[in-house]
């Protein structure tokens, strides 16, 4: 059983509205559709449960008008983050990509991440053989960059998946400069100088690192 950990990029005109408006503004910081189901007794309707990281506001401006959403639940965690439950016809631009995967024996393993681009990246389950076909049939038009490859064991994901680019760069910069040395050898400002950003996106970006890397770690080591 192989596990195949890959990143996609979709050109504009295939994008779902909602991943239009991640690629298109700033509002959403992150994205995680963590579990979904279509419904079997009516053609063209999904059901899908988001973890998102955003500014609630215009997200919820976008979901009102975005025409293949029917409905939607959306549950605050804090300030910054909420789930969201949706219900929403299937477009065409999608069934076409999806059937990649459609005549194959696949399986997503959750979550499917999105990053501020939009870009998301899955692990994807089967034989070499029906992987590597996954691969061909995807369409010429979406950007495919295949993260790893090999024997399916979730206990040994790759920790850094849990991040975003951005918030890798910024623990990458954070160990450049001495951000996480015991004691610490520079602080935020420094961080922020290799990433060319303000010290306040550069404490968010590090903040919401460490968040996340802790998170993935208990989940996966505690007892």
């Amino acid at each position: 059983m192989k596990s195949l950990s890959v990143e996609l990029s979709q050109p504009d005109w295939m994008l779902h509205p909602m991943q239009r408006f991640i690629r298109d503004g700033d509002a959403v910081r992150y994205e995680e559709l963590q579990a979904w189901n279509v419904d079997a007794r009516q053609d063209g309707l999904e059901y899908e449960l988001f973890y998102v990281e955003a500014d609630r506001e215009p997200y919820e401006e976008a979901l009102e008008s975005t025409e293949s959403i029917r409905w939607y639940d959306l549950t605050p965690i804090d300030d910054d983050s909420f789930y969201l439950y949706v219900c929403q016809e299937t477009r065409e631009e999608d069934v076409r990509w999806r059937a990649a995967f459609a005549a194959l024996d696949l399986v997503v393993v959750p979550p499917i991440t999105y990053d501020e681009s939009a870009d998301f990246g899955m692990t994807v389950v089967g034989t070499g053989e029906n992987l590597q076909a996954m691969l061909e049939g995807l369409p010429e038009s979406i950007d495919v960059t295949v993260r790893s490859i090999g024997e399916y064991d979730r206990r040994h994901a790759p920790i850094a998946d849990a991040l975003t680019d951005r918030q890798l760069e910024a623990v990458a910069a954070g160990v450049e400069v001495g951000y996480f040395e015991v004691p610490r050898e520079a602080g935020v400002a420094a961080v922020a100088r290799e990433l060319g950003c303000a010290s306040s996106t550069a404490s968010r970006l590090l903040q919401r690192a460490q968040a996340r890397l802790a998170r993935r770690l208990v989940a996966r080591y505690h007892r």
